[in-house]
């Protein structure tokens, strides 16, 4: 016996409960009752846990009437989606509505079909609510292998840069090394620092954040090392600061790219000795501090520039890690696309099954400077106003939305006739046509069925195109 023979059959009706339960056991199923809606959360809840790892003795439908004393059918419905997001619904009532049809369908369920119930009806519905279940289990198995393959902690992500960051963080974690990490704004340094400090044997202390960039010139010092009282004009009590409460624990220094030479010069000291001085004191105060520093910028490049000083540099550049942009690693916008609506339906409680052909066009086809903080802030935006099963265009930002109205253009240059070289024009117009392919491929983030389908043409004609020209994909 497996979930996908298994259906729970919810009504307070016996006779009509019976009556279909009779029915699909002949079809082959095994049929289970609930007398209302609460019964119906106790079995599945019951099944789920009887279950265990395997999926034997869990249902894989619900058929459940409309109208129920203490748990009706819709209320069941919403339940179900939130509790067991694999498990499929078919709602059955004595009085249609077309209102009440398309909330039940809204919600996601997969029919709705009024009593008398005939059987051929019957049938035709289970079948298509069993492929449902077999697709929802299937994308909460491999959600499931995903995260355990390709994500640490909240870090998405399948696409082999990727895979080097979660190598280094399981490396680095345990020991007390140093790490800087740097990449573009909004491509989740925060994230990877976390997951640094979660598995080190220091996760039982502080993880303590201190940003250079978010903080007034005047405030570094005082806030990264703290002061005593009468340190400063306003100073008038003691405080703490980042360093001592991060005492025994991990220390995150964003934006280091932002010190001042002041704070970079103290902040050598410390590394080096694990010691300093409160702002207007002169008690030398020692920690036991692990430290992960980030930047948005190349600190090399800053310091080229006699805008970093090198001593700091080396000091904290003992194991990098970088992060590449949402653009460099486009294979893994779905995945993070799937991610964020999953997580946003959860803390709103809403049902959003996915988004259309032209929305997934769309998100490949933007150039994400805000990375994957965009991406998002665009999927959090779009569950929480998107009226629609799944996410349409009009759902997106209006920065998505013109991007998907981009046209490609290829620059031309005009051949003088001195410098023309005779040619059959077939040939003449090889660079070109290259140009336009890979400009078009690039523009859809090597989706080539959504760049066939722009050059109109089918996608037989541009796999041999890319042979031809030797378009190599980006690793």
């Amino acid at each position: 016996m497996t979930d996908k023979t298994r259906i729970l059959i919810v009504d307070d009706d016996p006779i009509v409960a019976e009556s279909l339960g009779e029915y699909l056991r002949r079809e082959g199923y095994t049929p289970a009752t609930a007398c209302d809606g609460g019964e119906a959360l106790n079995m599945l809840e019951a099944a789920n846990r009887g279950a265990g790892a395997n999926s034997d003795g869990r249902f894989g439908l619900v058929i459940a009437d409309m109208n129920m004393p203490r748990c009706d059918g819709i209320e069941l419905l919403k339940k179900v989606r939130k509790q067991f997001s694999s498990v499929a619904v078919i709602i059955i009532t004595g009085f249609g509505k077309i209102e009440s049809a398309v909330e039940s369908i809204k919600l996601g369920a997969v029919e709705y079909l009024t009593k008398p119930i005939v059987d051929d009806e019957l049938k035709i519905a289970v079948g298509k609510a069993m492929q449902q279940h077999a697709l929802l289990a299937e994308n909460q198995t491999l959600r499931s292998q995903l995260s355990e393959r390709f994500g640490i902690d909240n870090i998405i992500g399948s696409d082999h840069r990727m895979q080097k960051v979660y190598d280094l963080i399981e490396a680095v974690a345990p020991s007390r090394t140093t790490v800087l990490i740097d990449g573009d704004s909004g491509t989740g340094k925060s994230m990877v620092a976390h997951a640094i400090h979660t598995r080190s044997d220091r996760s039982a202390a502080q993880f303590v954040t201190f940003s250079c960039g978010a903080i007034p010139e005047t405030l570094l010092e005082s806030e990264l090392f703290g002061h005593v009282k009468g340190a400063f004009t306003g100073a008038e009590t003691g405080k703490v600061g980042k360093i001592s409460s991060a005492d025994g624990g991990t220390l995150f220094i964003d934006e280091i790219n932002s010190a001042t030479p002041a704070l970079q010069l103290k902040l050598l000291r410390v590394l080096q000795e694990k010691q300093f001085e409160p702002v207007g004191s002169n008690q030398t105060v020692y920690v036991d501090v692990r430290f992960v520093l980030a930047t948005n910028q190349s600190l090399q490049e800053l310091v080229d520039r006699n805008e970093f000083r090198e001593d700091l540099f080396y000091r904290i550049n003992v194991v990098n890690i970088h992060l590449p942009s949402l653009s460099q690693r486009l294979g893994d916008l779905q995945i993070l696309a799937d991610h964020f609506i999953e997580k946003y339906c959860h803390e709103m409680n809403k049902t959003v099954t996915g988004y259309t052909k032209e929305v997934l066009a769309a998100l490949h086809r933007h150039s994400w400077p805000g990375n994957v903080r965009e991406l998002e802030n665009a999927m959090e935006r779009a569950v929480v106003l998107t009226r629609h099963p799944v996410i349409e265009m009009d759902d997106l930002p209006d920065s998505l939305q013109s991007t998907s109205a981009r046209k490609i253009s290829v620059s031309t240059q005009t051949i003088a006739a001195e410098n023309w070289t005779p040619m059959p024009l077939a040939q003449a117009m090889e660079e070109p046509e290259r140009q336009i392919l890979l400009s078009a491929l690039e523009a859809n983030g090597w989706n080539r069925q959504e760049t066939a389908r722009q050059l109109s043409i089918n996608r037989t004609t541009l796999y041999k195109k890319i042979k031809q020209y030797r378009l190599d994909e980006p690793a």
